[in-house]
């Protein structure tokens, strides 16, 4: 490894860890956050209590506050994307005017371990190559599900883990699932393999160039049969 390329992942292993200690504060700055009441809900949460029955309520709430606590947090800037079908959700800068990127996900609290999505493997690809030395990071945000002492349900943010997505381990692309990035080992910072983006870039385009030729064989063999 170079002196270069040892330099960026020093960097970014400085900025995962003060954006998740800044992240962490921004949720404890939120607090519990009310979803009903027991008159609205009178059997509590149910089978209700799943990441993607709240997810984008939560999402909406860690955006607007990030944008709103920027300062008081430490950020230099923090703004939203400007799409909602982008591979990052907010950007944002701690020193000299750097841009970084977050792509924000959930997982319920003590949920199972599995192969999640992470962003489309096409997109990201697109975004490397018009950014070969951005930061990009996968922000975790656990959620628990609960009830206040008047027995009304809320959840609230019980922590939050970023990991770098160029770090990620498990690089493989689903054949069948919209070509998308998917890895079980997203929340494990100490399974990373330290990467700079373009290390990254080549192995995703590895990955996503073996889903593709896994779809046409795919199409190719229902064609036939």
């Amino acid at each position: 490894m170079t002196k270069t390329q040892k330099q960026l992942i020093e960097n970014v292993e400085k900025e995962r860890k003060f954006l998740e200690g800044k992240l962490q504060d921004l949720i404890r700055n939120i607090g519990m956050i009310p979803i009903a009441n027991k008159q609205l809900m009178p059997f509590g949460w149910r089978k209700a209590a799943k990441g993607r029955t709240v997810w984008r309520i939560v999402e909406e709430i860690i955006s607007q506050n990030i944008e709103k606590q920027a300062k008081e947090l430490g950020f230099e800037d923090a703004s939203p994307a400007d799409s909602e079908v982008g591979v990052y959700d907010f950007e944002f800068s701690y020193q000299k005017g750097k841009k970084s990127y977050v792509n924000i996900k959930s997982s319920v609290k003590d949920g199972k371990k599995s192969k999640d999505d992470i962003s489309k493997a096409e997109g990201l690809i697109a975004f490397y190559d018009e950014n070969p030395n951005a930061n990009l990071y996968v922000a975790t945000f656990i959620i628990g599900f609960n009830y206040d002492k008047q027995k009304n349900p809320f959840i609230k943010l019980e922590d939050c883990i970023v990991f770098p997505t160029a770090w990620i381990p498990d690089v493989y692309v689903n054949p069948s699932n919209n070509g998308n990035l998917q890895s079980s080992e997203y929340k494990s910072i100490n399974k990373a393999v330290k990467r700079t983006p373009q290390q990254f870039l080549d192995c995703l385009i590895i990955a996503n160039n073996e889903a593709i030729k896994k779809r046409k064989r795919k199409k190719t063999k229902k064609t036939n049969s």
